[in-house]
């Protein structure tokens, strides 16, 4: 069994023999560079295990600018839960930003081996429960964090996305402009 299985279903509830049927559930597949793996308007009828690679997700706002929400780095869940859970078209589009490497789960068969085994739900509830967490720290952290710090703590937390994501999707991201990033990593190195 892959080791990224093991990393990503954590749960001390889940068995060897859970995660031998987990795993199985899973199709390696591959983005290149570009590729949108979910277009907004249309319904997420699946979710992935990012192996390596980096995706972002982004919506389009009032001027039709594209605003970076989410970046996803190896070892992740890329998720669109509203959308895959719900059965509602996504809000958000998910792009490939370097050639990447997936695991696949479609809906229909991860609810079957969901509802099968109990710590598979348990390992749900907890998933759910940590973005939840994370999504809220996120939000404070955009009021409460000047963008400098917000920049320098996703230095330390996803270096990956830095050194390959385009300086205008990094500023969306952050909620500043391409000018003042800049200006901050400039102010950082000097």
């Amino acid at each position: 069994m892959e080791a990224i299985f093991k990393n990503i279903y954590q749960h001390p509830l889940l068995s060897a023999e859970d995660l031998q049927s987990i795993a199985a559930i899973h199709h390696k597949v591959s983005f290149a560079k570009g590729d949108i793996i979910l277009k907004e308007g249309r319904v997420a009828n699946e979710y992935y295990i990012l192996e390596s690679g980096l995706i972002r997700a982004f919506v389009h706002n009032y001027s039709d600018d594209e605003i970076t929400t989410d970046f996803f780095t190896d070892q992740e869940l890329v998720i669109v839960p509203t959308s895959l859970f719900q059965r509602m078209p996504s809000q958000e589009n998910l792009q490939a930003l370097t050639d990447c490497i997936l695991w696949k789960v479609e809906y229909d068969t991860f609810q079957q081996l969901f509802h099968r085994l109990p710590g598979f739900i348990e390992w749900g509830r907890l998933w759910f429960t940590t973005q939840l967490f994370a999504v809220k720290q996120r939000s404070l952290d955009m009021i409460r964090e000047t963008a400098t710090n917000r920049y320098l703590k996703l230095l330390q937390q996803k270096p990956q996305i830095i050194q390959y994501a385009p300086l205008k999707q990094i500023a969306s991201y952050l909620g500043v402009t391409d000018t003042s990033l800049s200006r901050i990593r400039k102010d950082i190195t000097a």
